[in-house]
């Protein structure tokens, strides 16, 4: 039987199916819930959940209580990680699951070499390690089918041939717990929207809430902007075509203000402006009939909840970056590379026929 040491732990070929693996990835909202293809198959190659060290708010109510994490830890995305209490309890945490392998998702510059010299102080050995930079020039294939490629390797100090098959077809996928149902459930009865059919429209992205975002507005250097008249006008034909649906403009409190001026646009009672905690957009997502989004996170979100989705897309190319969903959820682009590079170059009649031709939900999604 093969043996193989690492950080002071002889491993077993059958052990290889116990252990936990570690991801590190450092992403946005849109590419932490893109992350959790990865998670759920390195869970079933190795046979426990993962610990995931990230940067940023969203990552521990995106992925707490998630069936493919352990334990989520954040990092700060700018300060020095010597002086973070959150990066040196993810480093006892990385030490205490050797011989596990650790997954470095991270492809920003600026990043990966902090996130290098992070393990070495760590004392994590090297050949648990695998980083989606090396070799260089991996990804011309869509983000989420490279994790799940990525997840499919194996770090070097531990032996290929006894690790667990995952399944085929891994795709980003979220879960709704029962406190957040309860919670929507609530939110629902006292904004008179309970049982009422529901479009999420997903206006901002993430320049909307940068505290830059006048700069973006004014130079027009946000390629993901719609302007607001077109919104205003894509729900009025929305409502005109549907009369029981109840519009509701998604975002974060801090995009609160555009999406009050949207709805009072609009001036419809089935048009509305919800700022939206995370795990209220995740339950949102599991019962809405669909969703038109701008390419953003919540975007990301809708997919892997299930939910019909058409997104809008700028200068980044969707055949990289569209949402994947479970089950067979259906996705739709409208916009992007070759045929245009700003989503304001689209009309509301284009919008407005891409979002008729989605197919209802299926049960059970």
């Amino acid at each position: 039987m093969q043996r193989v040491s690492l950080d002071s732990h002889a491993v077993t070929e059958p052990e290889l199916l116990n252990l936990t693996p570690a991801v590190v990835r450092f992403g946005r909202l849109g590419d932490m819930v893109m992350l959790t293809a990865l998670l759920g198959e390195l869970h079933a190659r190795y046979g426990r959940p993962c610990l995931v060290v990230g940067a940023g708010p969203w990552n521990e109510p995106l992925l707490t209580g998630h069936p493919d994490v352990a334990q989520v830890f954040d990092l700060p995305r700018h300060s020095p990680f010597l002086f973070s209490g959150a990066a040196w309890r993810a480093l006892c945490a990385l030490r205490r699951s050797a011989p596990g392998p650790v997954y470095v998702c991270e492809y920003q510059p600026r990043q990966v070499p902090r996130i290098r010299r992070l393990l070495k102080w760590g004392g994590i050995d090297p050949r648990r390690c695998l980083y989606i930079t090396d070799p260089p020039g991996r990804g011309d294939e869509p983000w989420v089918q490279r994790l799940v490629s990525f997840g499919q390797e194996t770090p070097p100090g531990l032996p290929a041939g006894r690790i667990a098959d995952a399944p085929a077809g891994a795709a980003p996928q979220l879960y709704a717990q029962a406190a957040d149902v309860a919670d929507l459930e609530g939110w629902l009865a006292a904004a008179g929207l309970a049982g009422h059919p529901l479009v999420l429209v997903q206006t901002g992205n993430f320049r909307t809430l940068s505290r830059h975002r006048e700069r973006y507005q004014a130079g027009g250097a946000d390629d993901k902007a719609w302007p607001l008249e077109r919104w205003v006008e894509l729900t009025r034909r929305i409502s005109a075509a549907q009369p029981r649906l109840r519009i509701l403009l998604c975002g974060a409190p801090q995009e609160g203000p555009m999406l009050r001026k949207i709805a009072q646009a609009a001036a419809n009672p089935a048009v509305s402006a919800a700022e939206l905690p995370l795990r209220r957009l995740l339950a949102l997502c599991t019962v809405a009939q669909s969703m038109i989004s701008i390419d953003t996170g919540p975007a990301h979100v809708a997919a892997a909840c299930g939910l019909p989705l058409l997104v809008l897309y700028g200068a980044e190319d969707p055949k990289k970056w569209l949402p994947r969903g479970p089950r067979g959820s259906v996705v739709r682009s409208l916009g992007g590379p070759p045929a245009s590079t700003r989503v304001d170059a689209l009309d509301v009649e284009q919008v407005l026929s891409a979002w008729q031709a989605l197919p209802p939900r299926s049960r059970g999604a």
